[in-house]
């Protein structure tokens, strides 16, 4: 990145000139080869949720999550309305094509279209769709939207830093590691430390490629095995 400097001659970070505002994500469905993101509508979709997530037997994947899991599917229903429905978070259900039901569910939150910085999180996958090719699809339609359709400058992913899950999906996705707050926040009478990743928009054209190289049907053999993996795809 170039040096910049006042009159002072103090350093300075470079100039945006003619940055405008840019929009909050929008409701319209985002289509993709392997999953479909749609505006999360709890008459549609929280029984189609919660009967995914209830295979998970051991309630697992509610462990980092501030709420869950969830006694029945009215309980269920009743947070989604009240916590899921603004525009942030902004949530979407996950879509399965094959089935048309809705296998999870993942937001935008902390949205700042004056500065243009949006981050993806509330990402609560079930057995259905993890660790599938719509998994990770889903992440890049997400970062498409932000980046190619509303020019959002930063993508930030934030978790508990005991996740390891999460930190390795991070990692994987292309984020950059930025640190970890230490005792940023409690949930569920514990104490969290929070891990920062971030994506910029002069690195997106990269991560963009390297998707795409991976989701292509050509990188699976006919027993939907990976040829190359997402980072192999990525470009230096």
């Amino acid at each position: 990145m170039a040096e910049h400097y006042n009159h002072l001659n103090q350093p300075i970070g470079p100039p945006l000139d003619g940055w405008q505002r840019r929009n909050l994500p929008p409701r319209s469905s985002i289509e993709g080869q392997y999953c479909k993101l749609v505006a999360l509508n709890p008459d549609l979709h929280a029984a189609q949720l919660y009967e995914a997530f209830a295979q998970d037997k051991d309630d697992r994947f509610w462990t980092y999550l501030p709420y869950g899991p969830f006694d029945s599917l009215a309980d269920y229903t009743a947070w989604l309305n009240n916590e899921c429905m603004s525009d942030d978070p902004m949530f979407y259900a996950i879509i399965d094509p094959k089935t048309s039901l809705a296998a999870g569910v993942a937001a935008y939150m902390r949205i700042k279209p004056d500065v243009g910085v949006i981050e993806v999180g509330h990402i609560d996958y079930s057995p259905r769709l993890q660790k599938t090719r719509a998994a990770t699809e889903a992440m890049y339609l997400m970062m498409r939207r932000a980046f190619d359709e509303l020019g959002y400058r930063r993508y930030e992913w934030k978790c508990d830093a005991l996740n390891e899950g999460s930190t390795r999906a991070a990692k994987r996705l292309g984020f950059t590691f930025e640190g970890i707050f230490r005792q940023a926040t409690m949930y569920k009478g514990r104490s969290r430390d929070t891990a920062w990743y971030s994506l910029i928009d002069e690195e997106w054209p990269n991560i963009r490629s390297g998707f795409e190289g991976w989701l292509d049907p050509e990188n699976f053999d006919s027993s939907g095995r990976q040829q190359r993996s997402l980072s192999d795809c990525i470009p230096a």
